[in-house]
This record gives structure tokens, sequence and C-alpha cells, in this order.
């Protein structure tokens, strides 16, 4: 029997088309790991990180010196999510549908591919409890003021005081501070002296300060915690870099994603997880101000909406097609699409049943934060 699938490769082309222009920002921005293909589901993958590293004095010697330690760190990943859209029809219902079954398989295959990436997405803008740091007032929405750059500059300055690569950079925004960037800052957007359609495409603008401006439909709007009138337990201060802060007194949560400054540092570090045992964690690199004291007050910013700037090597997407058993399944067919713009890869598989035909496509993903200091927010 010939492969039914070959069929329906224009209309999936068609729907890939259709489904590239949703707001999916986030998922080409990110890194990608090939390595996942060998992982299962819930099995971890290791990515490589180097340390940074110290220097010393050149002092002449008659040999060469010995070489430090290189003890490469690991960031872990897992493929946690295998999700599946099918759709089936009957010889009655294709018999029925007439000449609007092709548009209707059409639109089939986009509501697929549009309902597992924008999954995808939702998850890679979950990462935003990982960024450094934050700036711009929360729920006030950036680029308010006309030919005002600021917004974006300063959370470049962030990237760049962290040693963010210059390559590679994007700045994701929500859609509402998207238009209010289109509306004011008409400047920074030439949408018509493009010459490509990523904007109309991908939702990716002119790029701006090193960035790759783009838009997600994803973004998240934090809730801010409860807490209150804590302070850092700590009687000789906190040291520069560090991420993890004993507090004492206060009351109520501080929720991973809140905003904290300490006193009369101006930083505002992202929390990293949950206040337990006493004990807040922000996201590295840490303390950037030595004269923070024991007692010093910390408070926790409103809420917010998490735009995200961030070098490529910040976030790791592992994506594959889902595993099938050896031999294979009872498909009887199946082909692999690779949407050419978010770069997804689907599996597409068709089963024939009794007096109806089942079409599934499937992807199996995970996400992980690997450089939280390459990443940033811009509130709104």
């Amino acid at each position: 029997m010939a492969n039914t699938l070959t069929n329906l490769l224009p209309d999936i082309y068609t729907a890939l088309n259709v489904v590239s222009r949703e707001k999916i920002g986030l998922v080409q921005s990110v890194s990608t790991d090939a390595q996942a293909e060998s992982a299962a589901i819930g099995q971890t993958v290791y990515a490589p990180v180097v340390p940074e590293m110290t220097a010393s004095d050149i002092t002449a010697n008659n040999i060469s010196p010995d070489g430090a330690d290189t003890a490469a760190e690991t960031v872990d990943v897992q493929i946690t999510n295998q999700k599946m859209v099918t759709f089936r029809y009957t010889g009655e219902e294709q018999r029925g549908l007439g000449i609007n079954y092709p548009t209707i398989t059409q639109q089939s295959f986009e509501q697929a591919f549009r309902t597992i990436s924008n999954l995808v997405e939702a998850d890679l803008a979950g990462l935003y409890v990982s960024a450094s740091r934050a700036y711009g007032t929360a729920g006030t929405t950036p680029f308010g003021t006309a030919d005002d750059f600021t917004d974006a500059t300063n959370v470049m300055k962030i990237l760049d005081d962290n040693g963010a690569p210059s390559a590679g950079r994007s700045l994701i925004l929500n859609t509402t501070a998207a238009a209010q960037a289109l509306g004011k800052q008409p400047a920074m957007f030439k949408i018509n002296e493009a010459a490509s359609d990523a904007m109309v495409r991908r939702g990716l603008f002119e790029d701006l300060f090193g960035f790759n401006v783009g838009v997600s439909g994803k973004i998240v709007n934090h809730t801010k915690g409860t807490g209150t009138g804590y302070l850092v337990n700590k009687s000789v201060g906190m040291a520069v870099g560090d991420t993890s802060v004993p507090v004492d007194t206060g009351s109520g949560t501080i929720l991973a994603g809140d905003i904290v400054t300490f006193a009369t540092d101006t930083n505002k570090y992202v929390v990293s997880t949950d206040l337990a045992a006493n004990t807040l964690t922000i996201n590295k690199p840490g303390n950037l101000d030595a004269t923070i004291a024991n007692n010093a007050a910390i408070t926790v910013g409103d809420s917010y909406a998490a735009n995200m700037a961030f070098s490529r090597d910040a976030f790791l997407l592992a994506a594959r097609a889902p595993y099938l058993p050896e031999g294979g399944d009872s498909a009887d067919d199946t082909t692999y699409v690779t949407d050419p713009v978010s770069g997804l890869t689907f599996e597409v598989s068709l089963y024939r049943q009794f007096r109806q035909t089942t079409i599934m496509v499937g992807l199996a993903w995970g996400v992980k934060a690997v450089k939280p200091q390459h990443a940033a927010l811009l509130l709104g």
C-alpha cells in the first residue's frame, strides 16, 4: 500500500506556514541539544558548563607552569513532556464534508501544531524564575516614553555586567509591551523597511542594541508573595557572589520569581526558589553589593509581567519526536515534519481503524535554565 501521508504533505506544510504566525518568540531564540535524541522520558541529559577561572601572576621559571584543574560542571535537562494532538474522520464524516474536507484537514493540522508549539513556548516562558536580575517598574508597561530606549539598554547592561555573550541575544516581549513599543517607538521597529518576513511569520522585529526583539504570547504574569518585614541575618554582612541569604524576622511568603532588593542596594534580584528554612536564594551571579550589612531590610517587589532578555546559551530546549517501540506500532504510515521557523520536528502518524482514520501529531521535549547570569527580566 502506498504511503498515504505523502498525499497530505501539501496540507501539512500549508498548516505549518499558518501556525508559524503564532507569537512563539522564545522557541527559536534558545539553545537546542541534539543529545536529547537519545534520552527517554524522565531520563537526564547533561549539558557541560565550564566554571569561571582565576588568573595568577606570570613568573619566569625553567619549567612550564602546571595547568590548573578544569572541573567542568554540568546542568541536567530531562525530557519531561510527551504530548500529542489527535483528530479522526469516519467514512460518513468525510462524505458529509464533501469539498470542505481538505480545508478542514488543513485546519486540523494547523491547530495541532499550534497547540503543541504553544505548550513548548509556555514551558520556556516559565524559566523566567531563573533570570539573574531585573530592570523596570513592576506593573508599568516598558517603552512608554517616546524615543526613550533605556528599557532596552538597561537590560543590556545587566547582561554585559554579567559577561553574557554579545552574539545571539534576544529580548522577548509580551504583546502589551510590543504594542506599546510599536506605538511609541516607531524608530525601533522599521517594519515597512524590513527585508524579511520575520515580523509577520515569527513575531521578530528588527535588531535593537544587539537584541533580536521578538514577541511571545506566553510571557508570564508573576504574582508576588506575601512576604514583609524580612531582614538579612548575617552579622558580617553578605559577601559578593552569595546566592544564599539567611533571613530572620518577617512573615509571609517569598516565592520563586519574586523581585527583591536589599537595603540601599538598587539591584533587583530574582528569587530562584521559594523562601524555606529561613534561607532566601537568588540566582547567579548572586549579590553584587559588598556593603549589605546584618539586619538590612529586604523588600519584595510588586507583581509584574516577565519580559525576558537573554543570550542563546542561557536556556536549553531538548525536543525530539516521541519514540516508537522496536518494530513500530500499528500506524499505517509515519512521517516527520520540521517547522522551518521554530525548528521543532513533529511526528505525524496515520492509523487506519474500524471504519475511521485517526491522525496523531506528537512531540517530546524538556527545558532548562543553563546560565542564569546570562538572562535578565524587563518588568512590565
